[in-house]
């Protein structure tokens, strides 16, 4: 009676890559990845050819069990024709990925990981640490899952029978059971583990007699269908599955044909006819013997992974790898049409070790079954324990996989061996892998995936770096072979195919936000290049429409310690805008070795992260302030993406405050770390900012110089510099001490949160305008604050000073239809401001009365000149311009405007916007004006002077 074989397709449904990530040879140390300072402790040179360093390799791979199994299981349910359909469908999702293999690989050397190198170092830590792990596991359960089938062979050559009955064979010796057969696969991975302990270069001595061993049976394979005459072969397990025995159903056949090469038997087996697996009773379709016979075709990275081994990588991989893949299509169809030709259906249906049954002598197929499953399950042994060394050399999962760094003196990662086989040992516990196999296919198919899609992204991204030697790929194949892989994913099992990419989700995620920053490079930085510099091209700025217009920000920050909550509140005013935070360094590239800015570029980007904050940085350097902020003015941004609006602090005398270092604004960075803040070698680059300056020397809040003193006449003149070139401008006062998160917090906002906007120039008693563009500006900015999420609960308040002699009522209506036209939601107060003016008009009674009776006519003509000058500019601009009285404003007038605007605001609002005039177009005058705006401000709180020059606002649809 034939001896039963139950080593068949969902017991091994999974045929892995068994050469992957194979063991540098013998006295060889592992390689390290690139950026590492780690060298080989020794070194031997390249010397594996084509043949032995890729062919071999995967050819092992990818015929493993599969070869002497699945081929009759395959042609018995689906016929000839769609097990050649089959192969051909499988073998084009294989080759695509096999061209992005060679692609990668003729891209540079691999390191130690195999396809973890290759989709760490292309796609980031994240995906590879992701698929690293995903990986690692694949190789662990198909180690156990080889194992199992390898034990589950041998009890079912020479075990005693389970359920007692006759022994067929006097070889049926050992006892059978769930705990004999684990002893037994305990046993055999004991094997594994000590061979993989003493070194790799064991399993590579005998990679070579394994493959000659394959070959071997695999050519008495294809003589027998020659040299064997037609014979009858009793199938397995005639008696156990026959249910006529108790009269329960319709007979089986308890025998079948190998009839030889007859036509009759060929017609029989052209077409499909799906039937009950004997060994699982469960009925067969097109999609689940597709899923196991696609396991055959896997292993094609095997070669890749010996690059570091091959005296030439990129001409060796290319040519090996698809060698090896056209060797084995060609194996697999000339088998499938000698079975087809040769054996009947019940036979092909029935008895899965058939090929052993026709053989010349029948242990040359079980030798072969026997080496193959070995063979496969200690390279999947060492496959695993390489990427967890791999895995942990990287650092992605910190002290967690720290041990397995470590190795033996010849470089042999003894820890990672350990731990792989700890795992392998826990899955066999399980005793069966049916459900496991499925889930090692998914997981293989998705590494296939990710080394397609990062070849993917390497071409997309037209790095210029990316070269490799081996062309026949297009992004067209990288994309076929992404789309095969995740059909093939679903076609298996569609709930553990979205499992495991849940799974890989999880693990992206967590890598992302746990690990630290690597120096691979990102492929994603490539990719958001190449995107964004093709649509800052389509961004025209002569398509500009004041529809959808937005605020583009450029804040002036010298010292980032006094400027922490400016810069947190401007990243709300922003709108989904450009933020760019710029800085003027003092000084003349003449006269320095180098570049002082280079160097604090990291600083500057920790800030941004350290205050999540959405900003570029963009530092200049230059003789004076004034110069670099037009150097910024000028070339900050690109296209269509360029600052609209220049925010300066306000230049004043307060006392600046280190907010880098206050507990409640900044991370535990600089808690953690007291010791290292002594010493700036050691300090992380948040705190490579010069310390603050003493509080005798003159500070403007938002100060943007070097350390240095900004002059009143020139900070006016940036002002002056940045409307001229139609830049609106904003002026920010008593930040310093902002916190956003008390001011927005429950506690201190039970009151209510509010923004107050007074749209009118306060410097001009004379004109009480609301509409204009400035006006118009500030609106639009509160507007956009209050859009905000965090600033929603806020609400706006709008003051309109108005005089007895007027008609409030009517003013107030007409701004309450201005705010409902403009879709803005305020509340509007009005505000008498008749004792103010007088003031005003009273130094205006006192200036005339004081005006002197007769003057020479030098005097007269400039004064006349001088008026000639002033009615001209009122007439160009009356609203906007600097008031032609500026000299004539009292400290009175102002000191009173001040009081109105705090005793109108109960409670206190979080910020105050008002209206920022022109500076005058006399310079002499520019002190008088910054004196002005800080006794019109001062005390205020938190508050924004602002001056718009472009229109922002439409009530068109």
């Amino acid at each position: 009676m034939t001896e039963r074989t139950p080593l068949l397709h969902y017991r091994l449904s999974t045929s892995v890559n068994e050469s992957e990530l194979r063991c540098p040879p013998a006295g060889q140390a592992p390689v390290q990845s690139p950026g590492s300072p780690r060298q080989r402790s020794t070194q031997q040179p390249k010397k594996l050819s084509i043949f032995f360093g890729v062919v071999i390799p995967t050819l092992l791979s990818m015929f493993s069990v599969v070869v002497f199994l699945r081929i009759g299981f395959m042609v018995g349910q689906s016929g000839l024709y769609q097990a050649i359909a089959m192969l051909l469908v499988a073998y084009f999702i294989i080759c695509m990925t096999v061209l992005s293999v060679c692609a990668i690989s003729t891209n540079g050397a691999l390191d130690a990981g195999g396809a973890y190198y290759m989709i760490s170092r292309a796609l980031g830590p994240e995906f590879g640490g992701s698929i690293g792990i995903m990986f690692f596991l694949a190789n662990v359960c198909a180690s156990a899952l080889y194992v199992l089938g390898l034990v589950e062979a041998i009890v079912a050559t020479f075990g005693v029978p389970e359920d007692g009955s006759v022994v067929t064979s006097a070889y049926q010796v050992l006892p059978s059971g769930y705990w004999w057969s684990l002893l037994y696969a305990t046993g055999v991975a004991l094997l594994c583990l000590l061979v993989c302990l003493v070194g790799a270069h064991i399993y590579a001595k005998a990679t070579f007699v394994i493959f000659l061993v394959v070959m071997f049976v695999l050519g008495t394979i294809f003589i027998s269908f020659f040299a064997v005459h037609p014979r009858t072969i009793v199938l397995p397990g005639s008696a156990a599955f026959n249910p006529t025995a108790n009269g329960t159903g319709p007979a089986f056949p308890t025998t079948a044909n190998f009839t030889g090469f007859k036509l009759d038997t060929l017609l029989g087996n052209l077409r499909a006819d799906y039937t009950v697996d004997y060994t699982t009773n469960t009925m067969m379709t097109f999609a689940t013997v597709f899923a196991v016979m696609f396991n055959g075709c896997t292993g094609i990275m095997a070669g890749s992974n010996m690059s570091g081994d091959l005296k030439n990588p990129s001409y060796s991989i290319p040519r090996g790898t698809i060698t090896a893949v056209i060797f084995t299509f060609i194996i697999y169809n000339l088998l499938s049409i000698l079975v087809a030709c040769s054996c009947d259906r019940v036979l092909l249906q029935r008895d899965y070790s058939f090929l052993r049954d026709i053989n010349i002598w029948n242990p040359f197929v079980t030798v072969g079954v026997y080496s193959s499953t070995l063979s496969a399950a200690m390279s999947n042994l060492i496959g695993a324990s390489r990427i967890l060394y791999a895995l942990a050399r990287d650092d992605l999962f910190g002290k967690v996989l720290s041990p397995a760094k470590k190795t033996s003196h010849s470089g042999n990662p003894w820890v990672s061996v350990l731990l792989s086989w700890f795992l392998v040992q826990l899955v066999l516990f399980s005793g069966k892998l049916n459900t496991i196999a499925s889930i090692v296919t998914i997981f293989f198919l998705l590494v296939y995936a990710a080394v397609d899609l990062a070849c993917l992204a390497l071409e997309w991204a037209s790095a210029p770096n990316f070269r490799p030697t081996f062309r026949y790929f297009t992004w067209h194949t990288c994309v076929l072979g992404i789309v095969g892989c995740a059909i093939m994913m679903f076609l298996i099992n569609a709930i553990y195919a979205s499992a495991s990419i849940a799974f890989m989700l999880l693990l992206l995620l967590l890598i992302h936000y746990l690990s630290p920053t690597s120096s691979w490079g990102y492929i994603s930085q490539a990719l958001i290049f190449h995107q964004v510099r093709k649509y800052l091209l389509m961004l025209d700025v002569r398509k500009d429409h004041v529809k959808f217009w937005r605020p583009q920000v450029l804040l002036m920050v010298s010292n980032p310690r006094s400027s922490v909550g400016l810069i947190k509140f401007i990243n709300d005013i922003k709108k989904s805008g450009l933020y760019v935070l710029g800085h003027v360094q003092l000084g003349d590239l003449n006269t320095l070795p180098s570049d002082p800015l280079q160097s604090k570029y990291d600083s500057w980007l920790s800030l941004v992260d350290h205050l999540n904050i959405k900003s570029f940085v963009n530092l200049t350097l230059a003789d004076s302030v004034r110069h670099g902020v037009q150097h910024l003015l000028f070339i900050s941004g690109l296209g269509g993406m360029r600052p609209n609006i220049l925010i300066l602090g306000f230049y004043d005398d307060c006392l600046p405050k280190d907010k880098l270092i206050d507990p409640s604004l900044v991370t535990s960075l600089s808690t953690d770390l007291p010791d290292s803040l002594q010493d700036p070698d050691q300090q992380p680059p948040l705190f490579h900012f010069s310390s603050l300056r003493g509080s005798s020397d003159r500070q403007d809040c938002g100060e943007f110089g070097d350390g240095k003193v900004l002059g009143p006449e020139e900070y006016v003149a940036i002002i002056a510099d940045a409307m001229k070139m139609l830049k609106n401008v904003v002026l920010a006062r008593y930040f310093n001490g902002f916190d956003r998160a008390q001011v927005l917090s429950p506690p201190s906002s039970k009151g209510g949160v509010y923004v107050d906007v007074w749209p009118v120039n306060l410097l001009r008693p004379d004109s009480c305008s609301y509409v204009d563009t400035c006006s118009l500006f500030l609106l639009q900015l509160a507007c956009i604050l209050n859009m905000v999420r965090a600033w929603r609960r806020a609400t706006l308040r709008l003051f309109l000073c108005v005089e007895d002699g007027r008609s409030v009522r009517g003013s107030e209506e007409k701004l309450g239809q201005l705010l409902k036209e403009l879709r803005i939601k305020a509340q509007v107060y009005t505000v008498p401001w008749d004792q103010q003016v007088a003031l005003h008009w009273q130094r205006q009674g006192e200036w005339g009365k004081k005006k002197p009776p007769t003057q020479s006519p030098d005097a007269t003509a400039n004064e006349e000149k001088e008026q000639r000058a002033e009615e001209e500019e009122d007439d160009d601009d009356y609203v906007n311009s600097f008031p032609s009285n500026a000299t004539r404003l009292s400290d009175d007038y102002l000191s009173a405007v001040n009081t109105l605007i705090l005793d109108s605001a109960r409670p206190a609002p979080a910020v105050r916007f008002l209206y920022l005039p022109r500076p005058p177009a006399d310079t002499r005058r520019y002190t008088t004006y910054l004196h002005q705006l800080d006794l019109l401000t001062q005390g205020l709180g938190p508050t924004l002077l602002i001056h718009g020059v472009t229109p922002v606002i439409t009530t068109d649809l």
